[in-house]
């Protein structure tokens, strides 16, 4: 597998590849595919390919795609190929709440949600199946989650303790009913004091590490993302993001369709300086904030959902970490410097 399609963990890992020989016919590439998956179904494959997950050339294509000779067909899907990858480990979990049905958790930065490609240990999920016993698990056979963040965002996460849990707060996401709110520092100044960002956000197709906004179109899914200014510096603009979909990437991706990447996202280029000078003083305080927020500068604050069992709406928040704050006060104490030169 190459290292452009590991996605860390949460994104696509490859199930099958198939090289077609020298003399293979024009021949659609879910026919294809068919003669090779075993207990394989046509919708299936097709499905996988309307989703982005049929790859020929390292391009995703449709699934009345004619394959060629030497072509390098492959099929990723969003969870691993590999089976036995849940160990329970002892890993210390940040307990926001927790009773028979749910538990909330506060997930750091850095700590990867599930195990998968590369990150087989030391998950959110291993912690969590060492902490509770017999956890329902999801259509991707993941124990307890019914939503994720990214490796590198930190916040709020509900896990589901029963079958029913999963079920009740699944259908929530579904419908849209939870409340996701996010902090976020991005570069350049916003224009707008609140607005809304929507545009279908799919697997970019020009970089698989990426995904990417398609205003116009049925390529990728349907996302809506509200945003209110909370401050501004310099260069940058300190943002609360609520969240209407919940799609992978979906607040890094909309920020860089709207011109505003996340500061330090480095898998969007974040980790480059976008907006101020390139003066050695500039370069060497935005190279020191890199240091002290070492990662994208995205916390998942606060959420609600209503409780499967009690009927209760319920509304939990968490302080925005040290790394950032500590980033926020550099970038506070540049703007005021900055205006006292002039």
């Amino acid at each position: 597998m190459k290292e452009d399609d590991q996605l860390e963990n949460e994104e696509l890992y490859e199930h099958f590849k198939y090289v077609a020989h020298e003399g293979q016919e024009p021949l659609r590439v879910d026919k294809f595919l068919m003669n090779f998956i075993e207990n394989a179904t046509r919708n299936k494959i097709q499905q996988a390919a309307k989703a982005g997950n049929v790859l020929v050339n390292d391009i995703p294509v449709k699934s009345n795609y004619k394959v060629k000779p030497n072509d390098v067909v492959r099929v990723v899907l969003a969870h691993p190929p590999h089976e036995n990858l849940l160990v329970a480990e002892d890993i210390p979990i940040d307990i926001v709440y927790e009773d028979d049905a749910v538990i909330v958790v506060n997930k750091p930065a850095g700590m990867v949600v599930h195990p998968g490609h590369g990150n087989y240990s030391g998950t959110l999920v291993n912690g969590l199946i060492h902490h509770i016993e017999n956890l329902p698990t999801n259509s991707n056979e993941r124990p307890g989650l019914v939503h994720r963040i990214d490796k590198d965002t930190s916040g709020l996460l509900v896990v589901a303790k029963t079958e029913y849990a999963m079920a009740h707060l699944s259908k929530q996401f579904f419908d849209r009913t939870t409340e996701r709110k996010y902090v976020v520092l991005a570069w350049g100044n916003i224009d707008e004091e609140e607005g809304r960002i929507e545009g279908n956000i799919g697997r970019s197709l020009k970089n698989r590490l990426q995904m990417d906004v398609f205003p116009e179109g049925d390529f990728g899914k349907h996302a809506v993302t509200h945003f209110k200014v909370l401050e501004r510096f310099s260069y940058v603009t300190l943002v609360e993001c609520k969240l209407e979909t919940g799609r992978t990437h979906q607040i890094r991706a909309h920020f860089k369709h709207i011109g505003h990447t996340l500061f330090n996202d480095a898998r969007y280029g974040g980790d480059a300086i976008l907006k101020g000078t390139t003066f050695t003083k500039y370069k060497q305080f935005v190279d020191n904030c890199f240091k002290v927020l070492p990662r994208q500068a995205l916390h998942a604050k606060s959420l609600g959902f209503t409780h499967p069992t009690t009927g209760e709406f319920m509304r939990f928040n968490s302080e925005v970490p040290e790394d950032i704050t500590r980033c926020l006060e550099k970038w506070k104490t540049y703007t005021v410097n900055s205006k006292e030169e002039f």
